[in-house]
């Protein structure tokens, strides 16, 4: 089953969050895509395990993702060992996505920073042939990351506006951690949760200012990003 576009990140509900309009956007233009959640966010305040994957897999199908897995790596605790990179880079071999979409290298959780080091190199080792894995050896043609911070600077910004209400209902496809009992939202831990979609909406009106649309996701790549026709670009400098 091979993957257009690929979303992996740490926790159920993280893709939605960060990359959900793009990946409603693609999957509407035709493309087949998929998510790979690393674990299932078992050590989270709100939820079990059980809820959230019913969760995720309702998300998934607001967001008409062909494939959407969880890997069952142990939560808060990732690691960039080879265990980890393997599982990861199995899933690369057997769906071989063109595109991966995978967290920023830095973050607040360090599942978040840890997993775009583990992506990376597990996209890499992939297409190692002699690596041991089951497969042939596949890698990835475009890496990106999910710009999902405030102080992050963007290399492009996807245009969501026409996605953002499908995407605001995947979000909330996650009950558990977006809309729980009152009696569940007392903690004596600060969590994001209650306010965390609120923010990344702001974080969608920002991005989407930046290339004069409503709404818009922000992705950065490390590499310079080809232009062959200096006329049609799409976002005006002045």
């Amino acid at each position: 089953m091979k993957l257009d576009l690929l979303a992996i990140a740490p926790h159920p509900d993280d893709v939605e969050l960060t990359s959900g309009g793009t990946m409603i956007k693609m999957a509407q233009a035709g493309y087949r895509t998929g998510i790979l959640d690393l674990t299932r966010g078992e050590t989270g305040t709100r939820g079990t395990p059980e809820t959230r994957l019913k969760e995720a897999a309702h998300a998934g199908e607001i967001m008409g993702v062909a494939v959407r897995r969880n890997l069952g790596l142990p939560d808060a605790h990732i690691q960039v060992s080879d265990e980890h990179k393997a599982a990861v880079a199995a899933v690369i071999r057997e769906l071989e996505p063109h595109t991966v979409i995978i967290p920023y290298w830095e973050g607040r959780h360090p599942d978040h920073y840890t997993a775009g080091q583990l992506c990376y190199e597990a996209c890499f080792v992939a297409g190692l042939k002699n690596y041991s894995l089951p497969g042939q050896a596949f890698r990835p043609f475009k890496i990106v990351y999910a710009a999902a911070y405030d102080e992050v600077r963007p290399t492009f910004a996807v245009d969501i506006t026409d996605q953002y209400a499908q995407r605001k209902e995947a979000i909330y496809a996650y009950a558990s951690q977006f809309r729980p009992p009152e009696q569940e939202r007392q903690s004596r831990v600060a969590i994001p949760l209650d306010d965390l979609e609120d923010r990344m909406s702001l974080q969608a009106m920002h991005y989407g200012r930046m290339i004069g649309v409503k709404y818009a996701e922000g992705f950065v790549v490390k590499e310079v990003m080809r232009v062959d026709d200096l006329i049609k670009f799409p976002v005006r400098s002045i």
